[in-house]
């Protein structure tokens, strides 16, 4: 096991020494996250109901058929 030098012990001190000041710096903001969010929940849509994506029976149908093409892929034809 070769031993390490003065100067790259003393590169890893400096180094993480700038880490937890930067750290600290980023933590250290002086105003307050602006937590006041305003989220529209109109549904008035097209005919179809609004946005299809938000449809939980979309997201279970397309799971399904996702499953459905990785056990083709995953089976290979079923040729030997």
């Amino acid at each position: 096991m070769t031993r390490a030098n003065l100067s790259s012990k003393v590169q890893m001190l400096v180094l993480a020494v700038m880490a937890n000041v930067a750290t600290i710096l980023v933590k250290a903001q002086e105003k307050a996250p602006d937590l006041k969010v305003d989220v529209d929940m109109n549904k008035t849509g097209d005919a179809m109901g609004g946005d299809w994506m938000s449809n939980p029976l979309i997201w279970v149908i397309g799971a399904l058929v996702l499953i459905v093409l990785i056990a083709l892929v995953a089976r290979g034809g079923g040729n030997k």
